[in-house]
């Protein structure tokens, strides 16, 4: 699994994670420990939760792409 040799460099960086369920959560990345991916997700309001996902319920995490300048539609 290719996206397995970027985590490193994800660490604290806002990414989207597509799981093998075909849903699709983002949030920052917080940290990867024993297999598992910790991911610091928006609830409501000022609410945040850590969530946990094991490496096999994921089938590619990328990182968010850079905001483009220019006017909005």
């Amino acid at each position: 699994m290719p996206w397995r040799t970027n985590l490193p460099y994800l660490i604290n960086q806002p990414v989207g994670v597509s799981l093998t369920n075909g849903q699709g959560v983002s949030g920052v990345l917080c940290s990867v420990e024993h297999g598992t991916v910790y991911l610091l997700e928006y609830l409501y309001q000022t609410q945040y939760a850590t969530k946990q996902y094991p490496f096999n319920q994921i089938q590619n995490i990328t990182p968010f792409p850079g905001c483009q300048s220019g006017r909005l539609y």
